[in-house]
């Protein structure tokens, strides 16, 4: 990555910060900015350091929430219901996570026409949810009840596919499951810490041998611009779902894989 412009390292950085948390799939958008940037990352370890920053950001928003839910566990069957019910959600992204890894980074990563078919679909799907006249029953994810948590968990395994996105399966799967679009983007939040946590760390031990810290400068500017910008993106979406719903990401989705696909078929 030595000769990779820093330029492309911020712009790449804010995509991931901006992306991340939104049903969008960060993924897609990094991996085919890359692509057209021309930005060259072995084993995209890039992606896999500046993804910290992302998580740092709904860490720091969420660590007065977090410290209150731990201190109230010794007491509170609520505050130990909460938990095992993220933690349960959890559980099935990172079993077939583990077992699958090597093949999703290998093949579904390299194959930006599969990226954009997906970012279609998924956003036709997320439209389509958004308009249906569902009547929720869950207002609170600290009412989710443990198996509600863990069905939404099982959707969360569908962002295996590059492009799907890890919210927008959450998301969706929370919808369809009763609950309304403010507490299914929170839980999402809450649901990401672990999975980006685990991911995280998995992909730094697959990709260890690869690490190359004379790229340092690149990766401490993909790192902060991903922060920053994840950072403003979790503490406004709440507030913007609850009073635009998730139409508008559905439609941003359609026209990011249609450009995609015009960008690949005239460039390559």
């Amino acid at each position: 990555m030595a000769d990779q412009s820093i330029i492309s390292a911020l712009i790449l950085g804010l995509i991931e910060g901006l992306t991340e948390f939104i049903p969008v799939s960060s993924t897609a958008h990094v991996l085919l900015a890359g692509h057209f940037l021309g930005f060259k990352s072995p084993g995209n370890t890039f992606a896999v350091l500046i993804q910290l920053g992302a998580i740092l950001a709904i860490l720091l928003v969420y660590f007065q929430r977090l410290l209150q839910i731990a201190l109230a566990l010794p007491t509170s069957e609520k505050a130990r219901r909460f938990l095992l019910s993220v933690l349960l959600a959890f559980l099935p992204a990172a079993v077939i996570g583990a077992i699958a890894h090597d093949f999703i980074k290998a093949v579904l990563f390299e194959t930006p026409v599969l990226i954009c078919i997906v970012l279609i679909v998924g956003g036709v799907i997320l439209y389509a949810i958004d308009r249906l006249p569902l009547q929720p029953r869950y207002r609170d994810v600290m009412d989710y009840p443990p198996s509600l948590a863990f069905k939404i968990g099982l959707f969360q395994c569908l962002a295996m596919i590059p492009g799907t996105s890890r919210s927008g399966a959450t998301i969706a799967g929370a919808l369809l499951m009763g609950t309304d679009k403010r507490s299914a983007a929170e839980f999402s939040f809450f649901l990401a810490m672990p999975t980006m946590l685990g991911a995280f760390t998995l992909d730094l031990y697959k990709n260890r041998n690869a690490l190359d810290f004379n790229d340092a400068s690149l990766i401490a500017v993909g790192f902060i611009a991903a922060f920053v910008s994840a950072l403003l993106v979790v503490r406004s979406l709440l507030n913007f779902v609850s009073s635009r719903g998730f139409a508008p990401f559905a439609i941003w989705r359609i026209v990011v894989g249609i450009a995609g696909l015009i960008g690949l078929w005239l460039f390559g």
